[in-house]
């Protein structure tokens, strides 16, 4: 640790070789005129680039010690990146940035004239956000989602400028692509959470990573923070109503034919819909089982920390 108000800026990179000296200047002129920094540094992580980035960010580090450069053996995702970059950071304040020169640095003023205020984290609203229809459709959707069903208080949780305390990052895992989410499950520990407005930019070099294939995925981590921050302490309520409600459809199923048959003398070989039913049922008794596991599951952690 390098003090109170010190700040590690962490900056994951996958091939943004012509971005990397730009943004370090920009950095480098907006952090000297950061009075209320006393020691600030520039963690470079080089997500497995293929296009040579990694020897800017060498040579970036070669001239100013306060540039680190991370190099991962192959591309691991954002998640990792910043997983590592976490562990070389030494400031008390952690800041994180994309590489793409769409986040100003000038905004970081912004962020830590919040956190000074007695925030533990700072999430970025990117205004006029310069991103396709299709991303920008899809991250209204996501926000509305987080905000109708898990209660979240940011406006626009995707935006990857975030400023927060070294303590939030202690407590809160980060792993694989739940980085997405970090904001969020900092506010269900408690943490004292805010936002700022940040000037969102044209991207001028590179190429976006955002396709069809991270909408897929978003949709996923979309669902598992859904069942992390809801149902983690209870399960049974989860598993429970979704086993329930498949049981209970199997079972209708079988009491309509167990009728046919025993009024209507219709011969159940004949009705295919039969395996239907007894496929629901037993599904359902088994979902119903694994909520009893996970409570068991909770239960035994519970007792084994008191």
């Amino acid at each position: 640790m390098k003090g109170k108000n010190s700040l590690s800026i962490i900056i994951p990179f996958f091939n943004e070789k012509e971005n990397l000296e730009p943004l370090y200047k920009e950095l480098k002129h907006a952090l000297e005129n950061l009075k209320e920094v006393s020691f600030w540094e520039i963690v470079f992580v080089n997500d497995g680039s293929l296009d040579g980035g990694e020897k800017i960010a060498e040579k970036i580090a070669g001239i100013d010690n306060r540039v680190k450069l991370v190099s991962l053996n192959r591309q691991s995702g954002k998640g990792k990146a910043l997983e590592e970059g976490l562990k070389k950071a030494k400031g008390d304040l952690i800041a994180f940035m994309d590489a793409d020169l769409q986040d100003d640095p000038a905004d970081l003023k912004k962020f830590l004239e919040k956190i000074f205020q007695g925030y533990d984290l700072v999430n970025g609203v990117r205004r006029k956000r310069q991103d396709n229809l299709v991303i920008k459709i899809y991250s209204k959707v996501f926000n509305w989602f987080l905000k109708n069903f898990l209660k979240s208080p940011f406006s626009d949780i995707n935006c990857g400028f975030k400023v927060f305390r070294r303590e939030v990052s202690e407590r809160v895992p980060l792993y694989a692509n739940n980085f997405r989410f970090f904001p969020l499950a900092a506010f269900y520990k408690g943490f004292k959470v805010s936002e700022v407005k940040v000037n969102n930019r044209q991207r001028f070099y590179g190429k976006s990573k955002f396709g069809v294939k991270k909408i897929f995925i978003g949709v996923l981590d979309t669902l598992t923070a859904y069942f992390l921050f809801q149902f983690a302490e209870r399960p049974l309520h989860f598993f429970g109503a979704l086993g329930g409600g498949i049981f209970s459809l199997g079972s209708i199923i079988l009491g309509y034919l167990a009728i046919e048959r025993l009024f209507f003398g219709e011969l159940l070989y004949r009705r295919p819909i039969l395996q239907l039913g007894i496929l629901f049922v037993v599904i359902g008794v088994q979902i119903v089982m694994t909520g009893f596991l996970g409570e068991l599951i909770v239960y035994l952690k519970r007792e084994k920390e008191g």
